[in-house]
């Protein structure tokens, strides 16, 4: 798989295009006919970038979970505290929303695990991993600094947090709701404080 700094100004649109693609159709919902009448080239062309649409879905699930690493980081650079860093989490969340109520790509692939292939499944683990080790550092700081309950265990409550912000974007999706993940995060971040 190439690495994003060696992907083409056409490949990375072609992956603009899957993602967004994804997060309103998931991985079974779309083809390269999609990608390339919304890129606006034709279907060899996306072949010679990614050669299937594993590899392709690979790339998207990859670049996404690169890029929330890095907002991550800014998370802990801007906010010192926990509840703090989970509020600014939640947010991540309500900004994917917002657009179009879009889910989270690796969410709406998660949905689909059992039909996907192992390279998009394992970029789809990877995501949820980097995320709950985040958020389980982050609680168990807070946890420290009693400013979040001591009990349950950070590991748990980082689960039941990431839980509560994926399924917010589905039911507010199916209930064409703008009620979306920040609500259900301030509203679990409330019972959590101390």
């Amino acid at each position: 798989m190439m690495p994003f700094a060696g992907m083409s100004a056409t490949a990375e649109r072609v992956v603009d295009a899957a993602e967004c693609l994804i997060q309103q159709h998931g991985y079974n919902g779309f083809s390269y006919e999609d990608v390339a009448r919304q890129v606006g080239i034709k279907k060899p062309s996306i072949h010679h970038h990614f050669s299937t649409k594993a590899e392709l879905a690979a790339m998207v699930a990859r670049r996404y979970t690169q890029r929330f690493r890095e907002q991550l980081h800014g998370i802990e650079e801007r906010h010192a505290i926990a509840p703090a860093r989970l509020k600014a989490y939640a947010a991540l969340f309500e900004q994917t929303f917002a657009d179009e109520k879009r889910l989270c790509v690796c969410g709406m692939l998660g949905a689909e695990a059992d039909s996907l292939p192992d390279e998009v499944t394992s970029e789809v683990t990877r995501f949820f991993k980097a995320n709950l080790d985040w958020l389980t550092a982050v609680v168990a700081e807070g946890q420290q600094a009693s400013l979040i309950r001591p009990k349950p265990s950070s590991a748990a409550i980082a689960e039941t947090f990431l839980c509560a912000l994926e399924g917010a974007m589905v039911v507010g999706r199916g209930m064409r709701s703008s009620r979306g993940p920040a609500a259900a995060g301030a509203v679990l971040l409330a019972t959590l404080r101390t």
